[in-house]
């Protein structure tokens, strides 16, 4: 292997590379990075002190394939791969912590144990590690400075939510827009001043607190993250992607932020199946006739980015999420997946963003609407006017029966006509003490006979309830008996 650093051209190449099995170490810098560089000495050492790595240097803002496929957000960035997995990364300049992770890369430490003397060689030379150490306390960047600070939840989750909310389009970023502090944050910047847009931004390197809860709070794992009227819309590689496509442009104007260049506001009439569909569309009919079917393909249909298990935007989880929480059955229809649908559907509802969401083959409109609508409570007035119905879940299924009746049994057979001895035995002992009670057949109905094995936490039946709350089987309900205390537990 030789002990030297090399050039990753493609992703092809580093690939191949992994596939191999060998211990490897990735450094993703970038030239205008001067805590890349000084890392990038320390890394040449180590890749003299370790020969059995793979040392490998990727740009990241050259190779943006490779950088999104590892989470690539700040640099100097390192990902260790062994047995062609990822098996531990390390952000910022942190000279110590890298010898370590490398010498566990290469197996020359136990767990647990640091790498000696720092495994940094000693021809890395205490000029290079001075100078890296000065620039990681001068960025805050240092792996004591950076843990996150324990503190309340709640109390971050609202400091989070009003600086989302603290602007119509908010940019998290790594330093300001006058002095971006990565390549990434630099690119969201330029796209937002082309757009001609107004927009917040917060530096999360000056809040640790913020950048790790944020990571969390959104589900996303890197910066920048830019929101509009408080959903997330993506990173750096989305929002340049909206930008070329001329989307970001129609998201802002449908969420009513204004540009520079933005003359008119797009009205519509909610919930009234016109949406603007104007008389000529100019669409096809074979098109035409598609999108029409696609729309009446089920009573609720959602238009979105990704599928409702993985949504590819926040807009489009929004409206998933309302849905979820209304109990209705949707179907839904991946834009990204078709062009020619995402197109034409914009032409045929004159609606140009999405999610779109249709009822009985009117449109609704997008995520701001159906938040209001679902606030308002007219969404679920508009479903239930047009025959749709909350689905209900089994949960709610099997808390409506046990809640049926103040003494509930579910049991094999009927009260007349038990199908098990352990069922009977229960159903006599009731009766015995002139109790009056329902029951449910568990043979009749296999959802309800295996869900309410994990509802309860009881694997077996018959199982007893008293005003909801479960007694138990068959025999603590004979022990009750034969202590006299099944009617007063009963009745209690």
């Amino acid at each position: 292997m030789g002990g030297t650093v090399k050039d990753v051209q493609s992703k092809a190449e580093l690939d191949n590379v992994r596939s191999s099995g060998a211990p490897v170490a990735v450094h993703f810098w970038a030239s205008w990075c001067d805590a890349s560089k000084h890392m990038d000495q320390v890394f040449s050492h180590l890749s003299t002190d370790f020969p059995n790595v793979h040392c490998l240097r990727v740009e990241a803002e050259e190779q943006p394939e490779i950088s999104e496929e590892y989470s690539v957000s700040a640099v100097p960035f390192f990902v260790f791969l062994k047995d062609g997995k990822k098996v531990d990364t390390l952000e910022g300049a942190d000279p110590s912590s890298l010898a370590n992770k490398v010498s566990k890369v290469a197996e020359s430490v136990n767990p647990g144990e640091p790498a000696a003397p720092a495994s940094l060689g000693m021809a890395a030379g205490s000029s290079i590690l001075e100078t890296v150490k000065e620039l990681a306390k001068e960025n805050g960047s240092s792996q004591v400075e950076n843990q996150v600070q324990p503190g309340s939840g709640d109390a971050l989750a609202n400091r989070l939510q009003q600086l989302i909310n603290s602007h119509p389009v908010m940019l998290f970023m790594k330093g300001n827009p006058e002095a971006p502090k990565c390549g990434f944050s630099q690119k969201v910047v330029d796209v937002l001043n082309k757009e001609n847009v107004k927009f917040g931004s917060f530096d999360i390197l000056s809040d640790n607190e913020v950048r790790e809860g944020l990571k969390k709070y959104s589900n996303w794992p890197t910066f920048p993250q830019l929101y509009c009227k408080g959903e997330l819309l993506g990173g750096c590689d989305i929002a340049i992607a909206m930008h070329e496509s001329g989307e970001l442009k129609e998201v802002f104007r449908d969420h009513g932020i204004n540009t520079n260049d933005s003359v008119e506001t797009k009205e519509s009439e909610v919930g009234t199946g016109k949406g603007g569909i104007s008389e000529s569309t100019g669409l096809s009919a074979t098109l035409t006739s598609r999108l029409q079917s696609l729309i009446n393909s089920s009573p609720v249909m959602l238009f979105m980015k990704g599928k409702p298990d993985e949504p590819k935007c926040g807009f489009s989880r929004k409206v998933v999420e309302i849905l979820k929480e209304e109990k209705v059955n949707f179907e839904s229809f991946d834009i990204l997946s078709d062009n020619e649908v995402r197109q034409g559907l914009k032409v045929y509802s004159n609606w140009s963003s999405y999610p779109q969401l249709y009822i009985k083959g009117e449109l609704i409109g997008g995520s701001d609407i159906v938040l209001e609508m679902q606030k308002s409570g007219e969404l679920t007035k508009v479903l239930v006017e047009k025959g749709i119905f909350s689905k209900e879940t089994l949960e709610d299924r099997l808390r409506s029966l046990v809640a049926s009746s103040p003494v509930m049994l579910f049991m094999k057979g009927s009260q007349d006509a038990p199908r098990c001895g352990f069922s009977s035995k229960v159903v006599n002992a009731l009766k015995e003490e002139g109790v009056s009670f329902g029951s449910f057949d568990i043979l009749s109905d296999e959802e309800v006979r295996q869900g309410l094995k994990v509802f309860s936490n009881w694997p077996t039946f018959p199982q007893l309830y008293y005003k909801g709350e479960l007694v138990g089987g068959c025999d603590i309900v004979m022990e009750l008996r034969n202590n006299g205390e099944l009617k007063s537990t009963l009745s209690e």
